[in-house]
């Protein structure tokens, strides 16, 4: 019998907790770091500028000296980001294809890379970030500000973090994940966000070398074809029921290899990865307004609000109502 899941059904408990929102567009700066109203805020470092004004939404949240952003960006002629700070910045590229554009990094060498869903780029403090898309898709971004300090601070050497544009590397995306989502809750116990941060400051500090010899493959993860057109075919279907079986054939993998490889390669299972993909959908639909919250639950395979409700508060700690509140 084919095995099959429901996004909805994931017994995930993510805690409700305080908020931070912050909504900002365009190039309008943020006070000087320091200043009280962001330290009441929770939020503690500069963050990206965006132009034109009005161009993207933004939901911003701050907890203990680390920040999170949200960015979701419709199909537009150009979208200009522009950043240099004392923190380190791990862009996470959800989703977006662009018709054009350029991403240019102090060290490295600018990209006009098209497809960018799914790519990482790490810009580390005081360098600067340039960048500048024409989207053909709508793009959805996460930022992640990084404090030196505590990014140092897990390691016992002197670190150095290099550059690095649209790259792939699964530990990292998946670390980065679950690190902003405690940056949303604002609960965690500090030994798991210390064990994150130590994850990530060894990652992000891995010459391209290092990175080439632990390939997911070698890990005994899927290898890049395997996770290209898995994820695809998700994205593809997102708001439907998925077999793993399916997932399984693309992948030319028993059920049983592929489950183990597909959770090495994206640290969870194929069902929790796909109800992941399916709220940060509604993230976007939300942000943008255009949708009732029943319409979005609907378009995203709920039949009642209430277990869409119910599904997007146990990843989110919130319900869609109150999130969609977080944007004016």
């Amino acid at each position: 019998m084919t095995n099959m899941y429901s996004p909805s059904e994931i017994p995930t408990e993510v805690s409700k907790a305080d908020r931070v929102e912050g909504h900002l567009r365009g190039r309008e700066r943020r006070p000087s770091f320091g200043s009280n109203s962001l330290v009441e805020r929770g939020i503690f470092a500069p963050t990206v500028q965006i132009s034109p004004i009005g161009a993207a939404t933004r939901h911003s949240a701050g907890w203990q000296g680390l920040t999170a952003e949200s960015i979701y960006a419709p199909v537009q002629k150009r979208i200009e980001c522009q950043y240099s700070a004392a923190f380190h910045l791990l862009v996470m590229y959800v989703d977006g294809i662009r018709r054009d554009g350029e991403t240019s990094i102090d060290g490295v060498a600018p990209s006009r890379l098209r497809n960018v869903a799914n790519k990482l780029t790490f810009v580390p403090a005081n360098h600067t970030y340039d960048e500048w898309h024409e989207a053909r898709t709508p793009m959805r971004i996460s930022y992640l500000y990084l404090d030196p300090a505590k990014l140092d601070g897990s390691r016992n050497e002197d670190t150095v973090y290099a550059p690095k544009a649209f790259f792939d590397d699964s530990v990292v995306w998946n670390t980065a994940t679950k690190l902003k989502s405690v940056i949303e809750s604002g609960k965690a116990a500090h030994s798991y966000v210390d064990a994150l941060i130590d994850v990530l400051s060894h990652e992000l500090s891995r010459s391209d070398k290092e990175l080439s010899r632990n390939s997911p493959v070698s890990r005994g993860g899927l290898a890049s074809w395997q996770m290209r057109i898995v994820t695809q075919h998700i994205e593809e279907h997102v708001g439907e029921q998925i077999s793993l079986s399916t997932l399984a054939k693309l992948a030319r993998l028993s059920q049983a290899h592929f489950c183990r490889a597909f959770k090495q390669s994206f640290g969870v299972p194929p069902h929790e990865f796909h109800v992941q993909r399916r709220i940060e959908k509604a993230k976007a639909l939300l942000a943008e307004r255009n949708a009732s919250v029943t319409d979005v639950g609907f378009a995203l395979g709920y039949s009642h609000t209430s277990s869409f409700s119910v599904a997007f508060r146990k990843i989110t700690g919130r319900s869609p109502r109150e999130f969609r509140r977080d944007f004016s």
